[in-house]
């Protein structure tokens, strides 16, 4: 079994940092289910401006807030403002690593989504990985790759 990406809330912002809550992330429901990503699982925070990664597990806010509220000790991690990372995982079997698509999300300055995007994996005729990443449309985008000459 491999850990693998399932979800992904790719910059969204932190709208409120709440050191006194008993810990966890709250989300606004909306994002959570467009990017299968459940309340009570575990997710990675990676924080954009920080460089800071946490763990902690996902509560639900009010739906269509647009939310983004780290708590507990995780507030010392992020403040708002701040650009994040959320991403969850679930572990597969490698032989069914083409059955995964990830959604991704990414958002504007206001937690609006702005592209919906997934993660394909598939096997060219050799019999090794290709990775594409797709828009809403279903059309391939570019991979980041090396600069040349960085």
């Amino acid at each position: 079994m491999r850990k693998l990406v399932a979800g992904k809330l790719h910059g969204i912002y932190v709208t409120e940092a709440n050191l006194n809550y008993h810990g966890s992330i709250t989300l606004d429901p909306d994002h959570c289910e467009e990017a299968g990503i459940l309340p009570m699982e575990f997710v990675e925070i990676w924080n954009k401006n920080s460089g800071a990664r946490i763990s902690t597990y996902v509560i639900l806010g009010q739906r269509g807030s647009r939310c983004c509220i780290l708590n507990g000790a995780a507030a010392r991690t992020c403040q708002p403002g701040d650009q994040i990372i959320i991403c969850n995982s679930v572990y597969l079997d490698e032989s069914r690593i083409t059955l995964l698509k990830p959604k991704v999300l990414t958002f504007d300055e206001s937690n609006h989504v702005r592209d919906r995007l997934s993660y394909s994996v598939n096997v060219d005729p050799e019999g090794r990985y290709t990775f594409s990443i797709l828009d809403e449309a279903s059309t391939v985008l570019p991979v980041p790759l090396m600069v040349s000459g960085a």
